[in-house]
């Protein structure tokens, strides 16, 4: 599979890829903690990959020398 920035990622999929748990990904849902958008297809949950990837760039630490 081919994968472009509107890949559409499962959470496990996503979770995987942050290191974290599926069910995290879900309480941030509910609790909205962090602006990470997601898709609702029917009772299906989906995350684009640019948004996964903006996620991570918007969460990296550059430090100054």
């Amino acid at each position: 599979m081919t994968m472009n920035t509107q890949t559409l990622l499962t959470p496990t999929e996503v979770a995987s890829l942050l290191g974290i748990k599926a069910e995290t990904l879900q309480i941030w849902r509910c609790t909205h903690r962090y602006n990470f958008p997601y898709v609702k297809i029917g009772g299906l949950v989906r995350y684009k990959l640019s948004d996964v990837e903006n996620f991570i760039q918007d969460r990296t630490v550059q430090l100054q020398a």
